[in-house]
């Protein structure tokens, strides 16, 4: 189905998905516009099963308006609806490892982001006292206040559902830090993940980092103490509209360097036992996820949603022809990543 410009799409700033795809829209230059969650205009919209940020609202096959969620997916859906400016690196193994590297942006460096927003208190404060006024206009401290309390206590109550609990609080804080000198060491090799022009990828994690590194008070000091250069590149990723890439910007699959590897070593270590535990236990219908990560223990609530992202990981690997996965082999071997496709 053709799609017509502008793209109507409702999100809020403190949406780490809403600046990916926000981000991604401006550097392809597609037209689009904007409208606040909780809006008057966003209240005119069908309203999605399932509501997360960013909704677009696009045609389906019957050419009908409906609310359309999951930035991996809307992302490959406009490389084929518009020309030019891609963010899909055209070697196949490449696309599948920056493929990979979204999904651990997506997927687990969402897990540090909503973690450290809500399990500090003054993150947490922060959050409850800005985040209503993104889309509440004209009200007054006492009209607003017990808005910041409920939305508080609500996404406090919902750290367990992306695994943030007093045993898993380390191990995340620890993945946090191991993630900024893995991304500061490829950022002293290349501009994006992939060379010199930015991939899905590249915005998936610049999505996460406009929380971590430019809002969230604690995780926003590390990032400026460990690695000021993730700093000032989440800043720049956010409008890359005036880039003009090259084809020949993107580095051969064969000579990605090490510090990308180094990154992947980050994937194996954290994301892939917590995908493979997570589907084990969604497919034993377990009431919790218990498993091992970086030498110490992990228990959540099990997420269906994430089964489905390791579903759709294994099938772009197998896909892939044979030289393509040899080029992917080669890259995660030692990784730790290998375990997802074996």
């Amino acid at each position: 189905m053709e799609l017509s410009t502008p793209l109507l799409m409702m999100g809020a700033p403190g949406s780490p998905y809403t600046r990916k795809m926000r981000a991604v829209l401006r550097y392809r230059r597609i037209p689009f516009t904007i409208i606040q969650q909780n809006s008057k205009e966003a209240e005119q919209q069908p309203a999605a099963k399932v509501p997360l940020l960013p909704t677009f609202y696009l045609p389906n096959e019957s050419g009908e308006i409906v609310p359309t969620t999951d930035s991996t997916p809307l992302i490959r859906r406009f490389e084929k609806a518009f020309d030019g400016r891609s963010i899909i690196p055209r070697d196949p193994a490449a696309a599948f490892l920056d493929e990979l590297l979204e999904d651990y942006a997506d997927e687990w460096l969402t897990k540090c982001m909503f973690h450290y927003r809500w399990y500090h208190e003054a993150d947490a404060t922060k959050a409850r006292q800005i985040l209503p006024h993104w889309s509440m206009e004209n009200v007054t401290d006492e009209q607003i206040a017990p808005i910041q309390k409920m939305i508080g206590d609500r996404q406090i109550g919902r750290l367990g559902v992306v695994g943030s609990n007093d045993v898993t609080a380390e191990v995340i804080e620890e993945s946090y830090r191991r993630f900024l000198r893995a991304f500061d060491a490829q950022l002293q090799n290349s501009r994006f993940l992939f060379g010199n022009r930015p991939a899905s990828s590249d915005f998936g994690m610049m999505g996460q980092l406009t929380c971590l590194a430019l809002f969230d008070p604690t995780p926003s000091a590390l990032t400026a103490e460990l690695a000021p250069r993730v700093y000032g590149w989440t800043e720049l990723v956010e409008d890359l509209s005036g880039k003009e890439p090259r084809e020949d910007d993107w580095t051969d699959v064969d000579s990605l360097p090490d510090s990308l590897r180094g990154l992947f070593a980050e994937v194996g270590h954290f994301h892939a036992p917590f995908l493979l535990a997570n589907a084990e236990a969604v497919e034993k219908k377990a009431e919790q996820v218990e498993t091992e990560i970086d030498g110490r223990p992990w228990v959540q609530k099990p997420f269906p949603y994430q089964r489905k992202c390791l579903g759709w990981l294994r099938a772009s690997y197998a896909s892939l022809d044979s030289n393509a996965r040899a080029s992917v082999d080669n890259i995660l071997e030692g990784s730790g990543c290998e375990i997802l496709f074996a």
